[in-house]
């Protein structure tokens, strides 16, 4: 299951889409992530680095 991104959370820091091994994470026009669910590993590497704790691995 890929990482979910609470978007009320996300501050658009942008540091999960430099940490992701797989590039699954983008920002999108509002500034916000938004993960790639078919290349996203499962990895939690977004997870560990989010400074608001905006991702989570369900």
């Amino acid at each position: 299951m890929a990482a979910k991104v609470d978007v009320d959370l996300c501050a658009g820091c942008g540091d999960c889409v430099s940490e992701c091994p797989t590039e699954a994470i983008e920002m999108n026009d509002e500034g916000k992530a938004v993960v790639n669910d078919e290349t996203c590993a499962d990895c939690g590497a977004c997870v560990d680095v989010c400074p608001t704790g905006a991702l989570s691995l369900d």
